[in-house]
C-alpha cells in the first residue's frame, strides 16, 4: 500500500526473518487450498501439524515448555501475515494468542508442562468455550456448571460460536464453580476432549463468512475431568483471569482489521489501475482517487495506533479502555473501506472469485465477537 511510515521499535529483526518464515509457509501450505477449505468449512488436523513443525504455534510460550520463547510481538506478525495474505481463516490465532497464553498466565506448574508442548506440536488444538446459546457479551450469567465430586469435576452445558469448535480438542471452558458467587463463582476448567464421555460437538455454524474457520456449538452432559484440569490453583478466578486477558484479545481483532484493510487497499489499486471504463483506467477519475486517499489516511491512522498498542501491550501499559478503543474503532473503518472498495470493483466485487468478495463477508463479524463495538463504546464511556 505504500505505506511510509517507520517499523516500530518492537519490530526487531529477529521478528522480520520469524515474518519471512510465516510469509513463506503460507505462501506454500495454506494459500493454495483456501478454496477447497472455505467449502469444506474447516482446515484439515495436519496442517496444525505443519505449523507447529515450522514453529508458527505458541510463539510465546518459553522453549521450556516447548514453545519459540518469543513474546506477543510475534503473534502481532502472524495475525499480519495471515490477515494481508487471506489466510485470516486459520484458527491459529486464537489458539496461540488466546488459548496458550491462558495456561501460561494462569496454569500450575503441571499443567504448563502438561499441555504447553502438545500445545506447540499441533497435538492439541485450542478453543476456548465462553458463549452460550442466551448469553453474549454477560459471561457473568453463563449456565454451564462444573461441580466438585471427590478428585474430579463435572461439567454440564451449552456452548455456542466456538472458534476451532469443530477440530479442537483441548477446550478452555467457562463454567459456574459456585452458581451462588456471581462473577466470583466463575471458573476455567480445561477439557481434553478426546479423554472424556458426555461431550458432544453441535452444528458446525453456517456462517456469513471465515467459511473456512469452524465455528461450533459444544455440549457438555455429565462431562468428567480430574480436579487437576481446574485452571491455577484454586476456584472461583476464572471472570478476573477473562477481564485480565481481554486488553491482549481485544487488540488482536484490531490487528486483524488493519491487515485486511491495507490488504483491501492494495487489491483496489490494482484492480482500479487495470480496469478501464468510458475509454481510462478507474483509477483516473477523481472520485476513485478521493475514495482510496481517503482509505489509505484511515489506513495509517489504523496502523500507528496498532504499532503503538502492540508496544503498550509489552510493556504492561495497555488498558482495557484503550484496547476497546482500538477494537471499535479500527473494526468500524475496516467495515467501511472494505464496503468503498468493493464498490470500486463494481459488479466484480460481488463476486466470489475476487478477494474483496470475502474480505467484505469475512470484516463484518468483527464488531461483533470479542464484545460487540456497542459494548467497547459503555467501557470506553467509563474513562471519561
Amino acid at each position: 500500500m505504500g505505506l511510509t511510515i517507520e517499523k516500530p521499535e518492537w519490530m526487531t529483526e529477529d521478528l522480520q526473518i520469524f515474518e519471512d518464515a510465516a510469509i513463506k509457509f503460507t505462501e506454500k501450505e495454506l494459500l493454495p487450498h483456501i478454496d477447497t477449505w472455505e467449502e469444506e468449512g474447516r482446515i484439515p488436523r495436519e496442517v496444525w501439524r505443519k505449523a507447529g513443525d515450522a514453529g508458527l504455534l505458541c510463539p510465546q510460550v518459553p522453549e521450556e515448555y516447548g514453545g519459540a520463547g518469543g513474546n506477543f510481538a510475534h503473534d502481532a506478525v502472524l495475525i499480519d501475515v495471515w490477515g494481508k495474505l487471506g489466510a485470516g481463516g486459520f484458527g491459529a490465532s486464537l489458539h496461540n494468542a488466546i488459548v496458550a497464553p491462558y495456561i501460561l498466565a494462569y496454569g500450575t506448574e503441571e499443567q504448563k508442562k502438561r499441555w504447553l508442548p502438545r500445545m506447540a506440536t499441533g497435538e492439541l488444538i485450542g478453543a476456548i468455550a465462553m458463549t452460550e446459546p442466551g448469553t453474549g457479551s454477560d459471561l457473568q450469567s453463563v449456565k454451564t456448571t462444573a461441580k466438585k465430586d471427590g478428585n474430579c469435576y463435572v461439567i454440564n452445558g451449552a456452548k455456542t460460536f466456538i472458534t476451532n469448535g469443530g477440530t479442537a480438542n483441548f477446550v478452555i471452558v467457562v463454567a459456574k464453580t459456585d452458581p451462588t458467587q456471581g462473577a466470583k463463582g466463575i471458573s476455567l476448567v480445561c477439557v481434553e476432549t478426546d479423554e472424556v464421555e458426555g461431550f458432544r460437538r453441535g452444528r458446525k455454524l453456517d456462517k456469513i463468512g471465515l467459511h473456512s474457520q469452524d465455528t461450533s456449538e459444544l455440549f457438555f452432559e455429565d462431562v468428567k475431568v480430574p480436579a487437576a484440569n481446574l485452571l491455577g490453583e484454586g476456584e472461583g478466578r476464572g471472570f478476573f483471569s477473562l477481564m485480565e486477558a481481554l486488553p491482549s484479545e481485544r487488540l488482536q481483532i484490531a490487528l486483524q482489521g488493519i491487515a485486511m484493510i491495507e490488504r483491501a487497499i492494495d487489491e483496489t489499486v490494482k484492480y482500479t489501475r487495470e480496469r478501464k471504463a468510458f475509454g481510462k483506467a478507474v483509477m483516473d477519475f477523481q472520485n476513485t482517487q478521493f475514495v482510496l486517499a481517503d482509505c489509505k489516511a484511515k489506513a495509517i491512522v489504523a496502523r500507528v495506533f496498532c504499532n503503538w498498542a502492540v508496544g503498550q501491550l509489552m510493556a504492561g501499559k495497555l488498558d482495557a479502555y484503550t484496547a476497546s478503543m482500538a477494537k471499535m474503532w479500527v473494526t468500524d473503518e475496516q467495515c467501511k473501506i472494505v464496503d468503498a472498495c468493493l464498490q470500486l470493483h463494481g459488479g466484480y466485487g460481488y463476486m466470489n472469485e475476487y478477494p474483496i468478495a470475502r474480505m467484505y463477508r469475512d470484516a463484518r463479524v468483527q464488531k461483533i465477537y470479542g464484545g460487540t463495538n456497542e459494548i467497547m463504546k459503555v467501557l470506553i464511556a467509563r474513562s471519561l
